[in-house]
């Protein structure tokens, strides 16, 4: 069987701002899809209401992406052909607990920096857990309230 291509989607009250904060969390490019945009409202394929702006170019509203910087992407649309995130606006808010999240891991020893850093992006502190040898991490969450860990 030949592996399958697959994006997290993550539910957001702003992909644009969650997207900018995961991007500088994770290293990350924001995509950019600012060409197909502009074709596609040349054509009339896509309604004005359908885009908004966000760091100075036209994207459509209620998505945003990041992409690994070293992944391929497509020159046209800017979706990124590797490892990606997408946000995409929904009406309701976060309830609960996620039953998915990303573990962000930092270099050996630089686990308290790296807390530090995503807490100076917006991340909000939750709880530590030290287990000993099977790990010692730190549940945050991402300013929409997204529970991740920084081991």
């Amino acid at each position: 069987m030949t592996p399958l291509h697959w994006k997290l989607v993550v539910d957001s009250r702003d992909a644009a701002t969650l997207a900018d904060f995961w991007a500088a969390a994770l290293g990350y490019a924001v995509e950019d899809p600012s060409v197909l945009v502009d074709r596609l409202l040349a054509a009339g394929q896509l309604p004005p209401e359908a885009v908004t702006e966000h760091g100075g170019r036209r994207t459509f509203r209620g998505y945003a992406a990041v992409r690994h910087p070293d992944d391929p992407f497509d020159e046209v649309s800017g979706i990124g052909k590797g490892r990606r995130l997408l946000f995409q606006d929904v009406p309701e808010p976060k309830t609960v607990k996620n039953r998915l999240h990303l573990d962000v891991h930092a270099e050996p020893g630089g686990r308290d920096a790296l807390v530090a850093r995503l807490e100076a992006l917006g991340a909000t502190r939750v709880r530590e857990f030290d287990e000993g040898p099977v790990g010692h991490w730190w549940v945050l969450r991402d300013p929409e309230g997204n529970e991740f860990c920084a081991t």
